[in-house]
């Protein structure tokens, strides 16, 4: 799809597990379709001092990756070093305001909540959303949030509707949103009006 409308990419380990190719080719290959826009990759060490080297490492790759970084409290240590460094850090597997906001203050570029998975664990996903989004506006906070782990186009436009800066969107769900009934239903109207005309 050339349309534009791609303007990053965020991967997971459990993403490119399926890619069935070794780490690094799929790493170098997204980042060179996505041609400077941000690209999120995720550090999988659990502490902070081997977050912050293995982040080190993750950010050589290319001037536009992100590094995921783990909400935990030795993930939220390594975050205000790494900005500090210059790595621009996406705090993944946020579920809470009280995380987005942890994260914010910590100086964290992005911070991306799982609203399927709240949706899925019967919690309200967007709501949690729209809250971090005020939280920020409260604030004035950089940080901006990430809608992830959508799972249809009402999480698109509930994402929009709340403001949220960027929603990671399936390919699936990104082809439904050119998609409704009455415009295949008018399209195949008008078509066949054309072919009435004398011409």
């Amino acid at each position: 799809m050339n349309l534009g409308l791609i303007e990053g990419v965020t991967t997971n380990p459990t993403l490119l597990a399926k890619s069935d190719r070794k780490l690094l080719e799929v790493l170098k290959d997204i980042l060179k379709m996505v041609k400077g826009y941000p690209v999120s990759i995720e550090a999988v060490s659990q502490e902070a001092d081997e977050m912050i080297e293995e982040a080190k490492e993750i950010s050589k790759l290319g001037k536009n990756v992100v590094v995921k970084i783990p909400m935990t409290e030795e993930g939220m240590k390594a975050v205000p070093q790494l900005e500090q460094k210059g790595i621009r850090c996406n705090v993944t597997l946020a579920f809470t305001p009280a995380q987005a906001l942890i994260a914010a203050k910590m100086g964290a570029s992005y911070v991306s909540p799982f609203v399927g998975r709240l949706d899925d664990a019967k919690e309200d996903g967007m709501q949690v959303v729209r809250e971090m989004v005020q939280i920020y506006k409260n604030y004035n906070y950089q940080t901006q949030v990430v809608v992830a782990s959508v799972r249809n186009v009402r999480h698109v436009i509930d994402a929009a509707l709340a403001g949220a800066h960027i929603c990671t969107i399936p390919f699936k769900v990104l082809n439904e949103l050119f998609k409704h009934p009455l415009t295949d239903k008018g399209i195949a109207k008008f078509l066949e009006d054309w072919e009435s005309i004398p011409k």
